[in-house]
C-alpha cells in the first residue's frame, strides 16, 4: 500500500495498530498459495500433507499481527449498522474532534479502516463495506479474520473452485513460517515446483513451533466443546486447534516416554490413512532431507582431454620463464 509511506511515525503506528504495515510489505512467492490451497481437508478444517497436518491458529495469527485476541464478543454479523455520527467520532472526523486532536490522528484512523476493509476484510474491489466498518469499531479482528480464512477456503473446495476471499497476505506468511529454512529447500538447486516441493517434506522437516509463541494464551475449545466455533464477514464455521498441538509447543514440553511416542506413531498412521482417503493432490515426492546431491563425474575422454591442456600449459609456462631468465640476464650484462 503506497499509504504506508505517509505514516509518519511507524513505532507509534505499531503500537497501536499492531503488525498491519509489515503483514502486506512480505512479497508473496508466485505459485505457492495456489499450490498450498489444494492440500487442504475441508473435514478437519486443516492443511494435509503426507505424513502431517497444519493447522492456522488464533495463537499463530494473534502473534503475525502483533495484536491479542481481544476479551470483547467479536464480529456476529447482528450488529447494527453504525451511525455516521459513531463512524466520524472514530476517525476524528467531527469538527470538535479535529480542533482537538492532531490531524494526523484522522489519517491513521482511516489508514487503518482501508486495510480493514480492502485487504484485511476485501469484499467488493475499491470499496469499504460495512462489515469491515462494524469490525474496526469492535476492535477484536482475529477471529473473524480466522474465521473468514476457513470458511472461504471450506467453501472455495465444497464447489470444487472458485475465488477465496480472506486476507491471503496473512495466510501465506503464516505458512511460510512453518517452511524450513535448511539451505537444500530454501536454495532449491534442482529447481523443483512448489508441488515438488511441498510433497517431498516429511514431519520432521517443518519448522513447528516458534518459541515467542510461549508469552501468548492458548485457545483450544469452545466450552466443553474440544472445536473453536468462529464467525467470519461471509459465514460461520468450526476449527480443530487440537489438531495444532505440535505447532503450540505441547510435546516438546515434557520428556518423551513410550507413551507419547505411541501416540505419535498412531497419529501419523492416522494421518497417512486419511491421505489415502482424501487423495494426495500431486505425487509423492521423495523426501528432501535424503535428496543426496551426486558429484560431477567426467567421462574419460574428458578427463584426457584436460590433462593433456595442463601439460600444454605447464609447458608454456616454461617457456616464457626460460624467456625472462634470458631477457634478465642480457640486461643485466648491458
Amino acid at each position: 500500500m503506497k499509504l504506508a509511506y505517509f505514516v509518519l511515525d511507524p513505532l507509534d503506528f505499531k503500537r497501536h495498530h499492531g503488525k498491519l504495515l509489515s503483514i502486506f510489505s512480505a512479497d508473496m512467492v508466485e505459485g505457492l498459495f495456489s499450490v498450498l490451497v489444494q492440500f487442504y481437508d475441508s473435514l478437519y478444517c486443516c492443511f494435509i500433507f503426507p505424513d502431517f497436518q497444519l493447522v492456522p491458529t488464533l495463537k499463530e495469527y494473534s502473534h503475525l499481527l502483533g495484536i491479542p485476541v481481544s476479551s470483547r464478543v467479536p464480529f456476529s454479523g447482528l450488529e447494527e449498522i453504525p451511525r455516521s455520527s459513531i463512524i466520524a467520532e472514530a476517525l476524528h472526523l467531527k469538527k470538535s474532534e479535529i480542533e482537538a486532536h492532531w490531524v494526523v490522528d484522522a489519517f491513521g484512523a482511516i489508514f487503518v479502516l482501508l486495510i480493514y476493509g480492502l485487504a484485511l476484510f476485501p469484499n467488493i474491489d475499491g470499496f469499504v463495506d460495512v462489515n469491515a466498518i462494524r469490525i474496526f469499531l469492535i476492535g477484536n479482528l482475529v477471529p473473524t479474520l480466522l474465521g473468514d480464512m476457513y470458511f472461504s477456503l471450506h467453501l472455495r473446495n465444497s464447489k470444487g473452485g472458485g475465488t477465496i476471499v480472506c486476507c491471503i497476505p496473512l495466510l501465506y506468511k503464516w505458512f511460510i513460517s512453518h517452511l524450513p529454512q535448511t539451505p537444500a529447500f530454501v536454495e532449491n538447486k534442482q529447481c523443483l515446483r512448489w508441488s515438488q516441493r511441498l510433497m517431498s517434506l516429511t514431519n520432521d522437516d517443518r519448522v513447528w513451533y516458534d518459541p515467542s509463541l510461549s508469552s501468548l494464551e492458548i485457545i483450544d475449545s469452545c466450552g466443553e466443546f474440544s472445536n473453536v466455533s468462529l464467525i467470519g464477514t461471509q459465514g460461520g464455521i468450526n476449527y480443530n486447534p487440537v489438531l495444532a498441538r505440535r505447532q503450540l509447543g505441547f510435546p516438546l514440553r515434557d520428556k518423551l516416554n513410550n507413551t507419547l511416542l505411541e501416540a505419535l506413531e498412531a497419529y501419523t498412521l492416522w494421518v497417512k490413512k486419511r491421505d489415502l482417503e482424501l487423495k494426495m493432490p500431486y505425487p509423492c515426492e521423495r523426501p528432501m532431507s535424503m535428496v543426496v546431491v551426486k558429484p560431477l563425474t567426467l567421462p574419460n575422454q574428458d578427463v584426457e582431454e584436460l590433462e593433456d591442456a595442463l601439460v600444454k600449459m605447464k609447458q608454456e609456462k616454461d617457456m616464457w620463464e626460460e624467456r625472462f631468465r634470458a631477457l634478465s640476464k642480457k640486461h643485466e650484462e648491458l
